[in-house]
């Protein structure tokens, strides 16, 4: 900690950190011993989440994330959408296809920022806030992949056939390296299959754009 920093705040943050990262949720004497405090400074910082709402206990008494993080999670896709228009850009135009940066929203698929191609006659029609299940369409299977293989390194790419849309292909890489943000990068293309090269440059995307996030 430096003069200019603030140490409760640094807490109030390390404590938001590590309930993210539990699906169980953390007591306070987990969380005493993770942050290195006495309880005493635990439950203070937990009261003061509470009242914003970006904590709740449930009746065992464990810490779990807060409604509000959603509340303020609503200003992010419009920041990871800017980030990442650069790549989508470059591979729009490389491919010749239509880019998307597909973002997960609770079981579903959520696309959070399109971009067609300026120089062909034809691409398919894919709109920011189009949505679908994570187990259907390139996007949804590529975080789906990136889940199952964690342990076990890069999960490559992805392919698929027809699933969202008749006669559309598509392609997509995970995010990978990104604290708080699950989601893949792909294209999607009117062709029975998708040319060798498409999958490895929508990888090269993906990690442009997970390094635009870092």
């Amino acid at each position: 900690m430096t003069a200019e920093t603030s140490q409760t705040l640094d807490r109030g943050l390390r404590v938001l950190k590590l309930l993210a990262d539990t699906d169980h949720g953390l007591t306070v004497t987990e969380l005493s011993h993770k942050l290195g405090v006495n309880r005493t400074v635990v439950y203070r910082l937990l009261a003061t989440l509470e009242q914003h709402a970006l904590v709740r206990r449930d009746l065992g008494g464990r810490a779990r994330v807060g409604l509000g993080v959603l509340r303020l999670g609503r200003q992010v896709h419009p920041l990871v959408r800017e980030a990442a228009l650069p790549a989508l850009r470059s591979l729009a135009e490389d491919i010749g296809a239509t880019a998307h940066l597909t973002l997960v929203d609770g079981t579903e698929a959520l696309a959070v920022a399109v971009v067609e191609p300026t120089w062909t006659d034809y691409h398919v029609a894919y709109r920011a806030g189009f949505r679908h299940p994570l187990e259907r369409g390139a996007a949804g299977k590529a975080i789906l992949s990136a889940r199952q293989r964690r342990a076990s390194g890069d999960p490559g790419y992805t392919l698929t056939h027809g699933e969202l849309e008749a006669g559309a292909s598509g392609a997509a890489a995970p995010l990978l390296g990104v604290t708080g943000v699950e989601g893949s990068v792909g294209v999607v293309m009117l062709a029975d299959a998708v040319p060798e090269r498409v999958g490895q440059r929508v990888m090269e995307a993906a990690r442009e754009v997970a390094e635009a996030l870092r």
